[in-house]
């Protein structure tokens, strides 16, 4: 957890935020931020019945800098690739693939799964090559 984090939590939870908002606002955990409020006496207090709304703390999730948004464009979410980039590495559970295709190998008929081609024929490159030149053609 960052300095950045660390301030904007004190920020957030005085204003009477829960720790849940906080955290899916800094793209951190819960256990983390109710961690971090118990050892710094920001616990204790409930948080606001309205605060139950997304909070858009616009701040990069992952390492708590507060980002400029351009008028007319998608918001950003991170400060820079490198942020990015890290933050997806360290969540890869929340990465929604809708590209999952099953198939069965032309080669050794086992079924496996690929993500983003859907002409897949064979589950690996060893039953490519079996396959291909499985008949004796001449080709040597």
């Amino acid at each position: 957890m960052t300095n950045e984090q660390k301030l904007k939590i004190k920020q957030l939870r005085q204003s009477g935020y829960g720790y849940a908002t906080i955290a899916e606002a800094l793209g951190l955990t819960k256990n983390q931020v109710s961690a971090f409020c118990r050892r710094n006496a920001l616990s204790g207090t409930k948080a606001e019945t309205n605060t139950k709304e997304r909070l858009d703390a616009n701040c990069c999730r992952c390492c708590g800098k507060s980002l400029m948004q351009t008028p007319g464009r998608k918001p950003v979410k991170f400060c820079s690739d490198s942020c990015r980039v890290r933050w997806w590495n360290a969540h890869p559970e929340m990465v929604n693939k809708k590209a999952i295709y099953h198939f069965t190998c032309a080669c050794c008929r086992k079924e496996f799964t690929a993500y983003g081609n859907a002409h897949r024929k064979y589950c690996s490159h060893v039953c490519y090559i079996a396959d291909r030149f499985r008949g004796g053609d001449g080709h040597e």
